[in-house]
């Protein structure tokens, strides 16, 4: 019976190293104002609404007011998904 050839097996050979790569971030220090101004105008304007029982801030709005108010807290929230 002929014999088997023998596989060489390769030697060894570590992966090549990889070289770290920088991690570009760009500047999002805008984020945080925005974020908590617009927390904060929304706030006031649902606070202002009720203190002055419907007088202001824009009257003719009626209780749209307390929407816009929850709209500008929505954009805040928006706005913090862009934070990093």
């Amino acid at each position: 019976m002929p014999k088997s050839r023998i596989r060489k097996k390769d030697d060894y050979t570590p992966p090549p190293t990889r070289q770290p790569q920088n991690i570009r971030l760009t500047n999002r220090s805008w984020v945080a104002p925005v974020m908590l101004a617009f927390f904060l105008i929304g706030l006031a304007w649902i606070v202002v609404f009720y203190v002055t029982e419907t007088r202001l801030p824009i009257e003719a709005l009626g209780n749209w007011n307390i929407v816009v108010g929850f709209g500008f807290i929505a954009a805040g929230f928006g706005v913090s998904t862009q934070w990093k």
